[in-house]
Order: C-alpha cells, then sequence, then structure tokens
C-alpha cells in the first residue's frame, strides 16, 4: 500500500509540475500575441513614419502607386492577420529611406474595395509582426 500511495504521488507531482510548464507556455504565447497583428497591438497614421503615412493616404486615393507589386494580393501565409478568403488582403510598400530595393516595410489593408479597406496593418518586419493602424 505504500508503495501506491508513493507513486500516486509522484505521477500527481508530475501532473501538477506538466499543467505548471503548459501555463507557462500559454503565458508565453499570449505574451506574444499583441505583435502579431492583435487588435492590442496599434500604430495610430500620425505616428507611421512620413512614407507609412504617404502610403497609407495614397491606399485610400486609390493610388498611383510607385511599386508595381503595390495593391497586389496578400496571402496571409504567416495566419497573423485574421483568417479571411483568398484575395481579401492586398499589400503596399512603405519606402525606406537609403534602400535600394522595396524594403521591409509594408501595409496591409483588407476588404471588398481597396481603396475603402475594412482595416489595414503594418509591419516593418517583412510581415513577421503587425500592427493595426488605428486613426
Amino acid at each position: 500500500m505504500m508503495r501506491t500511495a508513493a507513486s500516486y504521488a509522484a505521477r500527481s507531482l508530475l501532473a501538477v509540475s506538466l499543467l505548471a510548464w503548459a501555463g507557462f507556455f500559454v503565458n508565453l504565447v499570449h505574451a506574444r500575441e499583441p505583435a502579431r497583428g492583435d487588435a492590442a497591438a496599434t500604430v495610430v497614421v500620425a505616428d507611421l513614419s512620413p512614407e507609412g503615412q504617404r502610403t497609407y493616404a495614397l491606399i485610400l486615393r486609390g493610388g498611383p502607386f510607385s511599386h508595381d507589386k503595390d495593391g497586389v494580393v496578400f496571402g496571409n501565409r504567416e495566419r497573423l492577420l485574421p483568417r479571411k478568403r483568398r484575395g481579401y488582403y492586398r499589400e503596399y510598400t512603405v519606402d525606406t529611406p537609403g534602400a535600394d530595393n522595396r524594403g521591409a516595410r509594408r501595409i496591409v489593408c483588407g476588404g471588398l474595395r481597396p481603396a475603402a479597406p475594412d482595416g489595414c496593418w503594418y509591419s516593418n518586419d517583412h510581415y513577421a509582426s503587425f500592427k493595426k493602424i488605428v486613426q
């Protein structure tokens, strides 16, 4: 009987330890969520760089855009933005001063009408994270 009680105690301790580790990892994941485009991670239009503000204004005007890929469908393969059907999101380049290519900064907007998006998100790290653009 003593052996069974010790065995039960060891299994209970193991279960409690596993639950504690699971809680740690859940908290770690939730701590990262705002950087992934969650509504809690936002950027005010006025706080965008001048290039970001220009790109955002061009999006709302419908262009013209300076890069061929501006306005193309963004696939959301990283699954960091809310899941929508293919074709919902479009991407736009935010110029980086001094860069000789498109750089890493983008604005991705979603909606049925590109010039009147349902929402837009800013990424300064080529889609590794997003902040929702708010007025």
